[in-house]
């Protein structure tokens, strides 16, 4: 009998989850809302690094270990591939596709904070939709400057910053209109893949507008790897 430990916190993940019947295990590391209604058990919290995880996938017997997390949560992701290889567990990911450029697009592409700190002089108006990550930085805000930050979660801005509170997917006509109301000059994004809030991108490209891109991390390989979630739930031996 299989048992599969699915690591999730995201949409993609919570589609995976909601196929899975009892006797399988979703596990959220306890950001954003916990799902209610799933058949499967709900693990929400770490487990104490890669050892920790191959202690887990031992003592509970998990046969199947599935990597549904974010594309920029790479150090999970290295946890679970060396958990995978300490137990014998099999390691199967969910690689979303990442965007790519389209005609009109200005994408300036960064590795990191400082990056993006380098690349935002100069605006105005940023949006930056990329996770609270920003949050942290509030006290380093130009005195041109007056950021939009959203995430999933409350945070508090300042007189300097907003931070809006949402969850994809987003409409195009919501996009539009957020832009036209805020008056955005630059977006700064992850490169996430997927269709939920990719209509940033076609309004920053109806706008002439800068997009400063942030790199994806390495992932590790797969056992098995998967692009698109029905293919991956079509596999599951469930």
């Amino acid at each position: 009998m299989s048992r599969i430990l699915l690591l999730g916190g995201t949409g993609d993940a919570l589609r995976i989850a909601r196929t899975l019947p009892a006797g399988h295990t979703y596990s959220l590391a306890g950001l954003g809302r916990t799902p209610a209604d799933l058949a499967c058990a709900v693990r929400v919290g770490g487990f104490g690094g890669a050892d920790g995880l191959a202690r887990y996938l031992q003592d509970n017997g998990i046969t199947l270990l599935v990597d549904a997390t974010h594309p920029y949560a790479a150090q999970i992701s290295a946890n679970a591939r060396a958990a995978s290889r300490a137990s014998g567990v099999p390691y199967w990911a969910l690689l979303r596709p990442a965007w790519v450029p389209q005609a009109g697009d200005d994408w300036r592409a960064v590795d990191d904070w400082k990056g993006i700190a380098d690349a935002v002089r100069g605006f105005r108006r940023p949006l930056f939709a990329m996770g609270r990550e920003p949050i942290g930085h509030l006290d380093e805000i130009p005195a041109d400057q007056f950021w939009t930050i959203r995430c999933l979660d409350p945070h508090s801005g300042n007189a300097r910053a907003r931070v809006i509170d949402a969850r994809g997917p987003f409409s195009l006509e919501g996009e539009r209109a957020l832009f036209a109301r805020d008056g955005f000059d630059v977006v700064i994004s992850k490169n996430s893949g997927g269709s939920a809030t990719e209509a940033k991108l076609q309004v920053a490209r109806e706008r002439s507008m800068p997009v400063i891109m942030v790199k994806r991390p390495a992932l590790p390989q797969a056992d098995r790897a998967f692009d698109d979630v029905p293919a991956l739930i079509a596999a599951l031996p469930l």
